[in-house]
């Protein structure tokens, strides 16, 4: 495809202005981003070392869990430092190239996290409604194919979508109202039709809405294999199993759904809120996934402890020798 004027078809740049209507705060709205991110960066990372660590751990449901961390610290990573700098020192450029490459890794971690959420759902109602079989089902090579489809089926949602941008003329329009860079928002500085950009975000909210789905029906059949048990106490054990992955499910799917909910009926509702919801939705899960497994996880929890005891003895004895 030959383009008349490259410049004027593509920009050369974007201009991120980063939560409109708050300009005036943006110094402050920082703060807690940073702390979220440090939240995200330490919990996630010691999550993943604990269960690296800890023969115990090397099972199918925490190689999920392992997976989880990998992509919250990927998609943390892609948003909130290029945010902090649209807050705290006014770098609101991005390049297109990098404009286009930062919306890849958003869509693509946030159609991993769907996926494994949807695995860690299947994983519940195994170890649950079929127990005795649980490792004859989950084996390594299972949990392998599961990691390779939902990497290839987030490729297929995503990848097209920096196709069909590239496709689009700009026509000069630079400026996204918002703090990083997603499909809509860019497609919607087009000068060209963007009706295949919108068929095509539909088609892949469908799938999510099919992995909300999935899960449900999951959560459907544990109920019912719980219920079907002689005491409560049994009860009670196997639902406290599924717990933190309904924690983590709320945190990664409640931020979404208002979000959609407000782009879609709240024709009235200022933009800095339809961003700042937008930037709920990308940076709480990272930071509350490992806090939610940290705390329910009983394992994970006494590892922890058990590092910082010994980082606090080790702290003592070089003390004591000095």
């Amino acid at each position: 495809m030959s383009f008349p004027n490259d410049t004027q078809f593509h920009p050369t740049s974007f201009l991120l202005v980063g939560i409109p209507g708050l300009e005036d705060v943006h110094i402050w709205i920082g703060f807690p981003f940073l702390l979220v991110y440090i939240v995200a960066l330490l919990g996630n990372t010691v999550v993943l070392f604990v269960i690296q660590t800890e023969n115990s751990l090397h099972e199918p449901m925490y190689y999920f869990l392992a997976m989880l961390d990998s992509i919250d610290l990927g998609l943390s990573t892609a948003t909130i430092p290029k945010m902090l700098g649209i807050f705290w020192c006014s770098l609101k450029t991005i390049s297109f190239g990098g404009c286009l490459s930062q919306m890849f890794f958003i869509h693509f971690f946030t159609a991993m996290e769907s996926i494994v959420l949807v695995a860690m759902a299947f994983d519940r109602y195994i170890a649950i409604c079929k127990p005795l079989q649980y490792t004859m089902i989950l084996t390594s090579r299972i949990i392998g194919v599961i990691a390779g489809i939902a990497i290839l089926r987030s490729l297929y949602m995503v990848l097209p979508l920096v196709f069909l941008l590239l496709r689009l003329p700009f026509c000069g329009h630079h400026i996204i109202p918002h703090t990083y860079c997603e499909h809509m928002g860019i497609a919607r500085l087009a000068c060209a039709s963007i009706k295949m950009n919108i068929m095509f975000g539909l088609g892949n909210i469908s799938l999510l809405l099919l992995d909300v789905l999935l899960i449900v029906l999951s959560y459907i059949r544990i109920l019912y294999a719980v219920f079907c048990l002689p005491s409560w106490d049994a009860r009670l054990k196997a639902l406290n199993t599924c717990g933190s992955h309904i924690g983590v499910i709320l945190a990664f799917f409640t931020p979404a759904f208002f979000s959609f909910l407000t782009h879609r009926f709240g024709h009235n509702v200022p933009q800095y809120i339809h961003i700042i919801l937008a930037n709920l939705y990308v940076v709480i899960p990272p930071a509350l996934n490992p806090v939610i497994y940290g705390v329910r996880t009983k394992q994970i929890r006494e590892r922890v402890l058990k590092i910082f005891k010994k980082d606090s003895h080790l702290v003592k004895a070089k003390e004591a020798q000095s």
